[in-house]
């Protein structure tokens, strides 16, 4: 007894599969964007054409147009600054300190802060800038 086997070329291309592809890929980079944003304090930095990515551990000290100063996300005064940010450098003195300054801030706000960060042991401090003319 002799079976038949016809193998046939599809006819037709269901293209179901490929959209919930698609569709799946955009949901997944629809929410993996959304941890890019960063949250917490508002700052209009200031342009570079230069900007680079740093992508490591890093302490960030936020200086307001309003001259509020926040060491990551909680507020502290210029006064204090130094006693909350030496325990934070003393535990990696090559850890990056970032200053970011509003574009508005005077430059002297800047230097403080970075004078105290060098002043509590920081080595590695960096401005951040946003990338463009």
């Amino acid at each position: 007894m002799k079976f038949s086997t016809q193998h046939k070329p599809l006819a037709m291309f269901s293209s179901s599969s490929l959209t919930d592809i698609v569709f799946l890929l955009l949901i997944f980079f629809l929410l993996s964007s959304s941890f890019v944003l960063q949250t917490g304090i508002k700052v209009q930095l200031p342009r570079s054409a230069t900007a680079e990515q740093q992508s490591q551990t890093q302490i960030i000290v936020t200086v307001t147009a309003d001259g509020r100063v926040y060491l990551n996300t909680e507020q502290v005064g210029v006064d204090a600054l130094g006693a909350r940010l030496a325990p934070l450098v003393s535990k990696d003195p090559e850890k990056l300190v970032i200053i970011k300054a509003d574009q508005t801030v005077s430059l002297q706000s800047a230097v403080q802060v970075m004078d105290i960060a060098k002043g509590v042991g920081a080595q590695r401090l960096l401005i951040a800038t946003q990338p463009g003319a």
